[in-house]
């Protein structure tokens, strides 16, 4: 026996008003030119290897509460958000599922933006950057060209944590315990010519 297809009605989002009057009074938008007292709420910004996950509500729920704060206090209060995008962690996750990187980052760059939206945290998202684009990563390699220029940027061989499986260098915090903290096998050390830059 067959039972028909049950749909069950499409029950609003109670949120996406307030958000869209949010959106439209541009409540959250820092001035351009600030006439009052300025504040900044810098939060770190995210991998976007996946979605946003609980680590992350916990990091922005913590800038949101300041930034509003903030601005009943009468601050003009800029609160931005970007994507630490141009890196392994992103690139190793797209390897693995067969993809373009360029494709799983801008992706996930996509849905992250639009989960953080329906949560309602206070970002001036007209102030977004990912360090993957080159409106964003032209002044990263300009400041690194002005620093080799002025002899502040060498290059010398160094020891790393070195992931064979990942084929990947891995920072300490990324080496915890001795393992790699993506593929979980030992992380060995390895020399490999890097650069520097002067204290």
């Amino acid at each position: 026996m067959t039972t028909p297809e049950h749909t069950s009605p499409r029950i609003p989002d109670p949120s996406a008003k307030w958000q869209k009057r949010w959106n439209d009074m541009a409540l959250f938008k820092a001035p351009e030119f600030p006439q009052g007292r300025k504040y900044f709420v810098m939060p770190m910004l995210p991998y976007p290897s996946g979605d946003i996950h609980m680590g992350h509500f916990r990091n922005y729920s913590m800038t949101d509460a300041i930034a509003r704060k903030r601005m009943m206090e009468g601050y003009d209060v800029l609160h931005p958000l970007g994507w630490d995008a141009f890196g392994l962690p992103a690139e190793q996750a797209a390897i693995s599922r067969k993809l373009h990187p360029e494709e799983w980052t801008l992706g996930n760059i996509a849905q992250s933006k639009a989960t953080l939206q329906k949560v309602g945290i206070s970002f001036d998202w007209s102030r977004e950057v990912a360090s993957c684009l080159p409106d964003y990563y032209k002044w990263t390699q300009w400041m690194f060209l002005q620093l080799y220029k002025h002899g502040l940027a060498y290059r010398k061989e160094s020891e790393v944590n070195w992931c064979g499986l990942c084929n990947t260098v891995l920072a300490n915090e990324q080496a915890a315990g001795g393992v790699c903290w993506r593929c979980g096998n030992a992380v060995g050390r390895k020399t490999l010519t890097q650069w520097f830059f002067m204290a």
